[in-house]
Parts: structure tokens; sequence; C-alpha cells
């Protein structure tokens, strides 16, 4: 793009100019694009120099970059700052000092409009370190008075909006290894200055002459270590050509181009906006961006371009914003930064700080620092470093070159970058003492490692440094070089301990700082959770594991601190709170509870959280309605919700709810996936409410009698269907018979199951068998005759390599037939002892596999069986007749002999009668057989308790009176002629009958 505003030039390049000029001459043989590519870099600088509002181009989190930052802010004090970074999140700035830093920046939305829904959750983060420039000019703002802080960036959401979603690039092959590195999670990261080179083959020409591995090693070597020690002018001037330089070389990848330029457009508009709203003289203002938007070309560009930009709407998105821990690791994961690069540069930044003594602006309160030192820095008069003198020749108020007075012309800039590309590299001498220290330090570090490393391998490390430095044209060891020798002397075959020896480089040199978010930063939400977790006396913001233990018995105020840490369990990863001891599950609750609580490690989830609500409780019943009203939720899900609802938040209100839920997602599925799990938790779901609760919810009863039904009507389908398994079937009959009684009193017809198993004619041999026990248990197939059936299997040749898909089928079978359990210890035990080793051992893998996949859930119901037939001694197996082997024994009946009607039970067993009699008061004696009885007595009991007898009577209508108590051997003892039998002959014979009398 040309436009007339790169036209533009100053006669404080032209030497540069001509220089160039005469080289693209040289190496090109004449005018070609080599000449525009090398004019057009200076125009580029040159343009931006001559901006009235002044640009300070900066590198993400570079030490020199944040070092000039810190000088220039001490001497321009600029009265607006426009920083690059996004316009929405300007509220959370002032909460960084209540953080350690590194932390991060987060917009985050879990309810999404106006995005695919498979984006949610959405999440965009911007890491900011005390070693950024970014840093430098917030502290600077918000503690000082009277300066104003403008973000100037596209938002949040047009950051999601612009950017496509693809893998991160650069070196992650190290810095994803580590479990620090997924503090940010998933978000999209947002940095102030991206400068890396978009030209693969430049990148590579530069790593293979500069004679490093990576990209932050060179940047390391040839740019932040020159231009630590540059004046203000050189260090713009350099950064606006490196900027250009990898703008004008970058490929052309159309989206991404589009999203730099529109960002650049986005900027300039911003604030020029602020500036006609507020009227301030571009000369207090300082910009902050990155080098490659500070090379800018776009119309929009300075406060006087001509470019009219109209800035999309945001969508209906509701975003949250917070402050997560972020880590050195984190940082280089995602933005694709070398492993240890970033713990390098806060190390290269605080020796830079020792060298220049400047000293960096820090937030007041800021966690790690003096209170005073952010208010002494404000005013405070700095006298630069040799060489970093201001230049007050060109500078008009006392400032830096490029400084303009208002009202007053800008003065050209003088060309600081012919200088600094003629000068040799600066000749740094060893620092024998530093390096010796690092080399003794890796070694201690590599013992507690477990290397077997000594003495002689840091002299080794110590020489090796300085040979690798020498062999890269270095006069000075890098830590990079450092780190080269040590893997080189030290490391050797193997790694005994969980880190190598670059990992250990990396963390003596300045290690992963981790990042913390303070009590007052956090949201309502995670400041609730250590409210209500303070009885428990941990200090749970700090990272790593504490142990909580938990006597509800003696201290019954932790039962609140129980139900916080079971909702916890439930929202959290995995080990942010784990149980060590105690459970939770429908109607039982533990006395004594032991966790594992790593909050401080999982702060970024727990932060989360309190974008989704105000409270545990809150979020975890949008959670589970979500789960519950999702469109691919399933009646196992639903009623997974409706217990998790009965445990964590109790009542009625939520499960009731969502059992309605369920009930009507059962209604609508066409498959049997779900059925295993669906009877799992109905089952757990009635045992619970038959006893917390006097009568079922109507919601139950209603799943009952429709899960009845619906099953009934899929049972046929799912026999035939290839894609059902046998534990899915076996589900569906376990509900339909473990329901049956409940089912039935509720209005369902049995006979409907009846005709579903009479429909089912299945072809796979297990569910075969399984069909052969739903036939058992309705009763119309016998036990004989499955019992002929397996021995049939067994007869037959071309069964038995299919038997063991039967036996897996009869297994399945015990979860909706438990009393199958000695037919399928039979039906096992037949096979190992009928079938000869030729055709057993063949099949045997294929059932031990088949069981152990299909059925590893019902083996102990089995073994259980299996232990009570079989013999518990191995000396009593050889004389072991199994139970199905035995012959029945047939009882006699002796026949009845002659004499009078009576019962023939009881002769057989006088004893049963004997002891009635004895209870009755009866004292007479047994007939003897064929004597005939004359005169026969009646019970005196009979006598003592008329009225039962007496309405005994009248049911039977009997209007006899009672005659007198009868004594042994009276007339009156004797039955009269006109009987109640006789009166009542069918009564008479209904009860002979039933007591089976001759």
């Amino acid at each position: 793009m040309s436009t007339a505003s790169e036209q533009h030039t100053s006669p404080s390049f032209a030497a540069l100019r001509g220089q160039l000029h005469e080289a693209a001459a040289e190496f090109s043989g004449g005018q070609d694009a080599l000449e525009g590519i090398l004019l057009g870099l200076v125009d580029d600088v040159d343009r931006a120099v001559a901006e009235p509002l002044e640009i300070f181009p900066v590198c993400h989190h570079s030490p020199a970059s944040a070092l000039a930052m810190a000088r220039r802010l001490r001497e321009k004090q600029p009265k607006v700052v426009y920083l690059e970074l996004c316009e929405d999140m300007a509220p959370l700035l002032t909460e960084l000092r209540n953080c350690r830093l590194p932390v991060a920046v987060q917009a985050f939305a879990s309810d999404i409009d106006g995005f695919p829904p498979d984006w949610a959750p959405l999440s965009v983060v911007a890491p900011i370190t005390e070693a950024s420039a970014e840093y430098q000019a917030v502290a600077y703002a918000l503690d000082t008075p009277g300066v104003e802080l403008v973000l100037v960036d596209r938002s949040s959401d047009h950051v999601v909006q612009w950017e496509a979603r693809r893998p991160p690039e650069g070196e992650t092959h190290t810095a994803g290894a580590e479990p620090e590195a997924a503090l940010h999670g998933e978000a999209v990261g947002v940095e102030i200055g991206d400068l890396r080179p978009r030209f693969a083959e430049l990148e590579e020409h530069l790593l293979r002459h500069g004679k490093v591995r990576h990209w932050s090693e060179w940047w390391h070597q040839y740019v932040e270590v020159p231009l630590g020690d540059s004046d203000h002018d050189t260090y713009r001037q350099v950064m606006f050509l490196i900027g250009s330089l990898f703008r004008r070389l970058a490929p052309g990848e159309g989206d991404r181009v589009r999203v730099d330029e529109d960002r650049e457009r986005y900027m300039w508009t911003r604030m020029r906006e602020h500036l006609a709203a507020t009227g301030t003289d571009p000369s207090d203002c300082l910009y902050v961006c990155g080098a490659f938007h500070a090379a800018s070309r776009v119309d929009e560009f300075g406060v006087h371009g001509t470019g009219d930009f109209e800035i999309s709407p945001r969508t209906a998105t509701t975003w949250q914003y917070g402050l997560i821990p972020s880590s050195h690791v984190s940082i280089e994961a995602q933005f694709g930064l070398a492993s240890g690069s970033v713990s390098i540069a806060a190390t290269e930044w605080a020796k830079n700080l020792k060298r220049t003594r400047v000293k960096p602006y820090r937030l007041e309160g800021q966690a790690g620092t003096r209170k005073a030192s952010a208010r002494k820095a404000v005013g405070e008069t700095v006298t630069p470093p040799a060489g970093l003198v201001p230049d007050t020749a060109s500078a008009p108020s006392g400032g830096f070159a490029g400084d303009t007075a208002t009202g007053a012309a800008p003065v050209p800039a003088e060309d600081r970058l012919s200088g600094f590309l003629r000068r040799p590299p600066a000749l740094h001498t060893l620092d024998e003492a530093e390096l010796l220290g690092w080399s003794v330090d890796i070694v201690r570090a590599a013992r507690r490692s477990g290397y077997l490393a000594s003495t002689a391998d840091a002299i080794a490390v110590f020489e090796t440094s300085i040979l690798l430095a020498a062999m890269r044209d270095r006069a000075k060891p890098t830590p990079y070089d450092f780190q080269d020798a040590a893997v080189t002397c030290i490391e050797k075959d193997s790694v005994p301990g969980r880190r190598d020896v670059r990992r250990l480089v990396e963390i003596m040199m300045g290690g992963d700082r981790i990042g913390q978010v303070g009590y007052e930063a956090l949201p309502p939400l995670a400041r609730d959770v250590h409210d209500r977790l303070a009885p428990l006396e941990l200090n749970l913001q700090q990272r790593g594991v504490r142990r909580a233990l938990l006597d509800m018995a003696s201290r019954p105020e932790l039962r609140a601190c129980s139900d916080v840490l079971w909702m916890l369990r439930r929202l959290l990863p995995a080990g942010a709170a784990r149980t060590v001891m105690g459970e939770r599950r429908l109607g039982e609750r533990s006395i004594q509870e032991s966790w594992d609580l790593a909050l401080g490690t999982h702060q970024r989830a727990l932060i989360e959280l309190g974008y989704e609500g105000v409270s545990l409780e809150q979020v975890l019943e949008q959670r589970l309605r979500r789960t519950a009203y999702g469109a691919r939720a399933t009646t196992a899900e639903v009623l997974a919700a409706v217990e998790d609802a009965t445990l964590h938040l109790g009542g009625r209100r939520l499960a009731d709810e969502l059992g309605t839920r369920a009930l009507e997602v059962l209604a609508g599925e066409r498959t049997v996936d779900g059925a295993p799990e669906v009877l799992r938790r109905v089952r757990g779901l009635l045992a619970y409410y038959r006893t917390a609760e006097p009568v079922l919810p109507p919601w139950v009863e209603s799943f009952v009698r429709t899960g009845y039904a619906h099953y009934c009507t899929l049972l046929p389908t799912a026999f035939r269907d290839e894609d059902a398994t046998v534990g899915q079937v076996a589900a569906m009959l376990g509900f339909l018979f473990s329901m049956e009684s409940l089912a039935l009193s509720l209005g369902c017809d049995r006979t409907q199951l009846e005709l579903a198993v009479a429909q089912s004619h299945p072809k796979d041999p297990a569910k075969t068998a399984l069909l052969w026990a739903a036939q058992m248990q309705l009763g119309t197939l016998s036990r004989g005759e499955l019992r002929g059936r397996c021995d049939e299997l067994l007869a037959n040749p071309l069964v038995v390599p299919s038997y063991p898909r039967y036996l897996s089928g009869f297994v399945h079978a015990l979860e909706p037939v438990p009393g199958l359990a000695d037919l399928v210890v039979e039906a096992v035990s037949n096979a190992f002892g009928r079938l000869p080793d030729p055709v057993l051992l063949p099949w045997l893998p294929t059932l031990i596999t088949t069981l152990r996949s299909n059925a590893a859930e019902l083996a102990p119901l089995l073994i259980r069986e299996a232990g009570r037939i079989f013999p518990a001694r191995l000396e009593a197996l050889d004389s072991w007749v199994p139970p199905w082997r035995e012959v029945p024994v047939e009882h006699k009946t002796p026949a009845a002999a002659p004499g009078p009607r009576g019962v023939a039970l009881l002769p057989l067993h006088p004893e049963s009668c004997d002891a009635l009699a004895e209870l009755l008061g009866c004292t007479d004696t047994w007939a003897v057989d064929g004597e005939p009885v004359t005169d026969p007595t009646g019970a005196a009991l009979l006598f003592a308790h008329r009225a039962t007898s007496d309405a005994l009577a009248d049911l039977l209508g009997s209007g006899d009176p009672w005659a007198p108590a009868p004594s042994a051997g009276s007339a009156a003892s004797r039955v009269a002629p006109e009987s109640l039998t006789e009166r009542h002959p069918a009564t008479a014979h209904a009860v002979a009958a039933l007591l089976a009398a001759p």
C-alpha cells in the first residue's frame, strides 16, 4: 500500500537512503524490488519518528523495552498514555496492585450470542509480567495524579470476531510439557508487540548466520543486549526499522494482514476520537504499541490520518472480566516462545535495573514491593548512566529528541540508525565470577535431581560455555550457551529424575514464576468460597496441596465446609478438591472426611466459576439445567443431574423439575444406548425415595410407568438390532423385571411384556440366551427345558465354538434374573466337564475375554454362587457330586387303612396333632385303626370361648343352641343327629378337599 503520507521524507535520513541505494545497486545490479524494500524501511522509520503523537514501539516481555519505557516515562511525564490493549479490560487494571505478577487479564463468556455454539466458552487473556513495557506504562498511569490511561485496541468481542482459530505458532515443543503451561487454558492470547518474522526463509537465515537455535536466542543476542544501553532515539528508530522489516517481508496472508491493518485503523480511530473529545495536545501523549504496528502504512495512521474507518458493532455476547494467575511457562506455551525465554528475560530485567540504577514503576501496594517505592519513583530524577545523556540540543523542552513543545514546530529527528548499523558489536568482557556461580549452582541442582555430578562437571561446564561462546563469535557466554554446555557435560545418557538439565537451568536462571490473584481482586464467588472454608484454618490461596481433616461429630459447624467441598469436587478439575476419606451418596453422609485441597494451584478454574454466578449453588444449578435441557441430553445424563441436585442442593424443587425433564427425554429416545446407566440411576433414586420420603414423587411413578411401556415397545427391536449390545438389552429386561411390581401397581399391563418377549427373535447367541432367561422368568420356559437346551448346545459340534457367547448372554441375564446364577454355574461346569481338551482349549481364551469385557461387574455374583455350590476343600472334590446330577429320592406313601373318614396326613405325622391337642387342652387318645368311633368328644376350648363359634354359626346360618358343657363319657357329648356338617354338606366337602381327605 502506498499512501500520500508515506511519501513524506525528511533530510535527517538522506545519508542512510543514499547508502542503501548504493547497496541495492551493488547487490542486485540495478533498481529492482530490493531497492524499494530498503528505501521503504527508511521511509517507515522517518514517518513514524515525525508523527506529532509520540509512538513508543515495544516487543512483548522484552527487558530492553521495559527499561526504555521506564526511562522515557520519567523524562517525558506524559499526561495521556494510549496502550495497545483490549479497551474493555481497562476497569481491571487497578486490581493489579492486589496481585503477585505474572497474572493475566481475562475476558470470559460462557453464554455466547453471535458466535458458533461449539466455540463456548470464550476466553481472551492478556498476560502481564513485571519485566514488560506495558506494566511500566500501567503502573505509571495509575499511580501518577493527573495521568489518564486509555486502552485503544479492539475489544475482546472483536478479538474473537477477527481472529481465526488456528494452532499457536512457534516453539512450543518444550513449554507444553509442564503442567503450569495450562494456566491460560484454551484462551486466545492478546499481547503487546508480537515481533517475529513471518517470512520463514528470513527467520531461518537469521538463525543460521547468527549461530543460534531459535528466535528467542537470536533476539536476546542481537537486539535485546545492544538496545539495553542505547538512548531513546536510537531505541525507537531501531525498533521502527525491525517492525518495518518484518512487515514488508511478511508473506501475503490475506486474513492475517487484514486483521493487522484493521487493528491499526481501530487504534488510530480511537486515539483521534479521544483527542477530539478531550482537547489534549498530542505532544502530551504517548502511544505504546508493538513495533510491528508502529510502522503502519494505513491511511488512518497519525493524528492527521485521512482514513474513515468504521468500527463494527459487538455481538450480543455477555462478557465477564477478571484476573487469573499466569506463569512464565504458560506465556511461552501460548505465544510460541522458546522454553525458558521469559524466565531469562526476568533475570535480565533484574540485572539491567541493578546495572543502570533505573527505578522502575511499580503499583503501590503491589505484592512483593515496598509501599513507598512507587510514590518515590514518580517524581524522582534519575541520573542516566554513561552514554545515555538526553539530547538537549534537539529537544526543545529538555527531553529526548523527538519531543515537541506545545505550539512549537516539530524538530526533525537525528539519524541514529546509521551509527547503530555501522557500530561493531560491543565486546563484553567475560564475567568469570557470574559464570562460575552458574556452574556451581547447576551442579548442585543436578545432584538434588539424582545426577551423578561432581566438581569436575562444574569445571567442564565452565570451560565448555566459554568454548561454545567462542565458536559462536561471542566474547561472553549467554545463558543459552551455558544451557547447552550444562546439557552436554551433565545430562550424558539418561535423565534420572523428573526434570532434565535444560529445565534445571531454566529454574536456576529464574524459574517458572507463577502469579497469584489476591483476595480483594477475586470475584464474589471465589471470595465466598474462601470465607465458607475459613473454619478449616488453612491457607488455601497458596499453591500446593493442603490436607483438611473434618470431624463433623465433634465439630458440627464443619458440615457446611463439607457441603462446599463436595460442590467444589463436582465443579472444579479433579485435582482441586480430592477426597481421601469419606463419601457422599444418596441417603449416606460421612461423619469424618479427609480432603486434599489445591485451590491455589487451580485458582484460574475457581475464578472462572465466578463468571457464571455469585455462589456455588447458583453455578451448580445452572450447570445442571444446562445439562438437562441440552439438545443432546440423554436420559442417563438427566437422571445424573437429578442425583446431583438431591445430593448437593437438597430440597425437591430442582430434583422434581429435572425428573420431569428425564421423563420427557425418555419418551423421545429411540435407542437403548443408555439403558444400563438408566437402570442404575433409577434403582438408586427409588431406594433413596422409599427410605427418605413418605411417598414416591409423582415424577418417579410416571417415569416407572412410562419406562415400562417404553422398554416393552423397544424390546423386540433391540433383540434384533445388531448395534444394541447384550448388556443394553439385559439392562432393559432388568428395568422391566425389577420395576414390574411397582409398574403393575401403577396400572401397567403384564401382557405387554409377555407379548414383547414372544415377539423377540434374536440371531445373536448371547441375546438368544438372554431371551431364554426372560422366558424362564415369565414362566413360559421351565428350568428343566432350559437345562435341556444347554445340553443340546454342548452336544452339537457346530454350536460349540459359539458356546462362550451363549454363556456371556447367561451371565448378563443375572442382571434381570438373579435366580439364574445356579444354572449359569451349571452351564459353565458342564462345558468344562464334557468338552475334550482339543475343543475346550481353543475357545477358552474367547470365554475369558468375553466375560471380562462384557460382564465383569456380574462376575462377583457368579463367583459367590460357585462358592456356595462347590466343596470348600480340595480333597472333597473327588467324591463330590454336583447337585444337578443327583437322582431325586422318591418317598412312598403308605396305603391308608380302612376305617372312618379322616385326613390322611394326620395319622402319618401325629406329633403335630399331639402338640396342638395339648395346646388346646384335649386329653383324648388316638383311635385304634378299624375300631368305630362311638363316643367322640369335643374340644374344651370351644366351650370356653363360645363367641367365635357363635359368629361362625351365624355366618353359616345355623340356629342350634349350645348344649351344656360335656363331661368325659357323658351322653351330652355325643353329636346330634342333625349336625352342622349335614346341614351344610358343600362346606364340609370343600374343607375335606382342602385337607386332601378321601
